[in-house]
């Protein structure tokens, strides 16, 4: 195969279009090309009245080699590269200790994928429900006030990760091609097939549910199991290794091979494992506010006059601002036509997320607008010192919001002046059970508060209409990523002081959404899977 990069294609290209522009870029009859496969899309927006799409495309031709030999020297043709995957290991036959899989969000489900792909058997416990009792759990939240705290938003069948925007799209380095694993194995379970090659791709909660169940059948067609309101609450060691874990239940299981897979919310078990002698590091995170807007503002202010084309769905932004007292202010996890969801895990505590749907219809745009912030001196004090942090935020936004799970809220135009909210504007808030307008001001640290202040009008001569008096904060954005690394050795992937036991994903502090979390599993189920061969 050969790779062609950097190929412009208008918005309204269409696979014969497609055809002719590859024929054209080599020089070629379009007999001579056999095939071609779309392996990524972008659109180039830097002209936004003009905005065009950049492909990246394999192709095979019939004679390779002098094709290759015509463009040695193009940076933009070349071979293409191999983004199969490959097996490292499978289970040796009669292979007793099943290895266990401890939590079934992005980084578990894929480790116990690997792990059932490569013969291992792995048996699955998950604190939580299966997807689909767990979304009725988490209504009962949206609709009736009513936390289920073992079945939320955070805990239960697919993680934190499936009520969100289902993105797909991470920053990591992945020679490996892992990502493409995860991409391929998703829609092996039923995602859309343009997630394979859109730039920014995404699934949506709903469709998630789906791709998850059919992805939990698989593991448990070769041989896995899968355990669920199954919680861990100690783990079995001797000597310097694990031996096994203990469920709330009282029940033991053995194994010499641990995947700990946590939640970023995963409070009680991090102190577990502090108990425990676990290696642990506390890690930077970021605390905020959630944003909305109308996604009609967005789309104008980014697409011009392509503001809803199809084929570039709705806008979504990146913005960041460094402030005069030194903090970095960024948006987060943005999600275009989506809602503000309710994300609290544990009684008498608020805490606000973004989620959008496959369709990202909405009425209103959302992201996190959220401070960076370091053990050091936001919050020194012990390991757990930024998990005691995120507390002492969550039951202040619980009393700032009428202690009913009711958020805080205030308008953009009456934070920047100091001023409490009292109705709003164009906006309509989509946090649910409802948002309950204020003041802000004592919901975050005052050093948040002061680089935020400074942030969104900066913000506003990015993107025009960001800081429009009207646009809607809502309190509060505490858990952007874990507060804790449980840190592991670079190779072998184990804890630096439990032999077997395997820290894994985001609640570990190895991932930061989705896609990240699952190469991170894939990159646990193949260290695990190599021990035991």
């Amino acid at each position: 195969m050969i790779r062609i990069s950097e190929l412009p294609l208008p918005l309204d290209y269409t696979p014969e279009s497609l055809r002719r522009a590859v024929a054209l870029r080599l020089a070629i009859d379009d007999a001579e090309l056999l095939s071609l496969t779309l392996f990524k899309r972008s659109p180039d927006a830097r002209r936004r009245n003009a905005i065009l799409f950049v492909c990246i495309v394999d192709v095979e031709v019939r004679d390779e080699s002098a094709l290759l030999e015509r463009f040695e020297g193009d940076r933009q043709v070349g071979p293409a590269p191999d983004t199969g995957y490959h097996p490292v290991a499978k289970a040796p036959a009669g292979l007793k200790d099943r290895p266990l899989v401890v939590g079934f969000g992005p980084g578990g489900l894929f480790a116990a994928l690997l792990l059932a792909q490569m013969g291992f058997r792995p048996i699955v416990l998950e604190r939580g429900r299966e997807v689909r009792r767990r979304t009725q759990d988490t209504w009962d939240l949206w609709r009736r006030n009513t936390l289920h705290p073992e079945s939320n938003v955070q805990f239960g069948e697919g993680g934190a990760g499936l009520f969100s925007d289902g993105k797909l799209y991470s920053q990591i380095k992945d020679p490996k091609f892992y990502g493409r694993k995860v991409m391929r194995e998703f829609v092996a379970a039923g995602a859309p097939p343009e997630i394979l090659y859109v730039s920014k791709p995404h699934i949506g909660t709903f469709r998630l549910t789906g791709v998850v169940t059919k992805m939990r059948e698989q593991i448990l067609s070769l041989g896995g199991e899968v355990r669920f309101e199954s919680q861990v609450t100690d783990l079995l060691i001797g000597g310097d290794g694990i031996e096994g874990v203990q469920l709330a239940s009282g029940e033991q299981l053995m194994s010499r091979h641990v995947v700990l897979a946590l939640g970023h919310s995963s409070r009680d078990t991090f102190r577990m494992l502090e108990r425990r002698g676990v290696h642990l590091d506390p890690k930077p995170f970021a605390i905020g506010f959630r944003i909305e807007h109308p996604q009609s503002m967005i789309d104008a202010a980014r697409l011009g006059r392509h503001a809803g084309n199809p084929l570039l769905g709705a806008a979504d932004y990146k913005l960041v601002h460094h402030a005069r007292n030194g903090r970095a202010v960024y948006s987060f996890c943005m999600c275009p036509g989506g809602t503000v969801v309710a994300a609290t895990s544990e009684p008498q505590r608020v805490v606000t997320n973004g989620m959008s749907q496959y369709s990202r219809n909405e009425r209103n745009a959302n992201a996190g607008v959220v401070v960076a912030i370091h053990p050091e001196p936001d919050y020194p004090g012990g390991l757990l010192a930024g998990v005691a942090l995120q507390e002492s935020l969550e039951s202040q936004a619980y009393v700032l919001g009428g202690s009913n799970y009711c958020a805080p809220g205030q308008l953009v135009g009456d934070f920047l002046r100091g001023n409490a909210s009292t109705t709003l504007g164009d906006v309509i808030p989509s946090y649910k059970p409802g948002v309950k307008l204020g003041d802000l001001s004592t919901a975050l640290p005052d050093y948040a508060i002061e680089a935020i202040r400074e942030a969104l009008p900066a913000f506003g001569r990015q993107l025009r209409g960001f800081d429009r008096h009207d646009a809607v904060l809502t309190g509060v954005e505490s858990r952007t990523s874990s507060p804790v690394r449980i840190t592991r050795h670079d190779e072998s992937l184990q804890s630096l002081n439990v032999r077997g036991l395997y820290p894994c994903g985001e609640g570990a502090g190895y991932a930061g959404g989705i896609l990240s979390a699952g190469v991170d599993g894939i990159r646990v189920a193949e260290a695990l899977g190599r021990s035991l061969t």
